[in-house]
């Protein structure tokens, strides 16, 4: 799958799950904290880590790919969340093209 594909995939995925807009989301430099702030599925960061993990499942279950993120601060903005998603996403695309 295309990368630019997966980033939509991703977005929209995650707007789904936060319940908020992809406009919302990905706008500006709008940090995980704001995220929280925002969304009203939302009261503090353990409700954020399930958002990323429904997330991740889906991925796994709609594509076949396996994501972990990494501990991640409030501060850390939504298009660098994006961004380790797909590179994890490449990862395990580049390690079974080598298996």
């Amino acid at each position: 799958m295309r990368t630019a594909e997966l980033d939509s995939y991703i977005r929209r995925t995650f707007a789904e799950h936060s319940g908020l807009s992809e406009a919302e989301l990905f706008s500006g430099d709008t940090t995980l904290a704001d995220v929280i702030s925002r969304s009203s599925r939302m009261t503090n960061s353990i409700d954020l880590m399930e958002s990323f993990a429904r997330t991740a499942n889906a991925l796994r279950k709609d594509h076949g790919i396996r994501v972990r993120l990494p501990a991640l601060p409030l501060d850390t903005p939504m298009t660098s969340v994006v961004k380790l998603f797909l590179e994890e996403c490449e990862r395990k695309a580049q390690k079974e093209e080598s298996a």
